[in-house]
């Protein structure tokens, strides 16, 4: 399976996680010149930017380095522009290996 379709994968399982959970999928990939959100859902008024990762072979969450969350976090700022949101939020992880989904809440540094 390529990479691609393994977070293809990854990032749908992940979907149906937070769905499961009670969150709305707004967007999925919402892309920008400085990045790209994987998830952007809403639970109680709450918008939740979610990084997902996936590894076989070691914890998925090094995987979201200092460089990665500054181009989420200019991301956001463009998704706000775009939609005229006035919500709180938060950047979550969901970790996402072959055994278990790991949800963490609020990563920012």
């Amino acid at each position: 399976m390529s990479t691609t379709a393994v977070g293809r994968e990854a990032e749908e399982r992940a979907s149906l996680f937070l769905q499961e959970s009670g969150y709305t999928i707004l967007s999925r990939n919402f892309h920008s010149k400085f990045g790209e959100i994987d998830i952007i859902a809403r639970k109680e008024n709450v918008l939740h930017f979610c990084e997902v990762k996936y590894s076989k072979l070691y914890d998925p969450f090094i995987q979201i380095t200092p460089l990665k969350m500054a181009k989420i976090i200019k991301t956001i700022g463009y998704y706000f522009l775009r939609h005229h949101e006035n919500s709180d939020y938060e950047i979550d992880a969901i970790l996402v290996t072959d055994e278990k989904i790991e949800f963490i809440k609020n990563i920012s540094y």
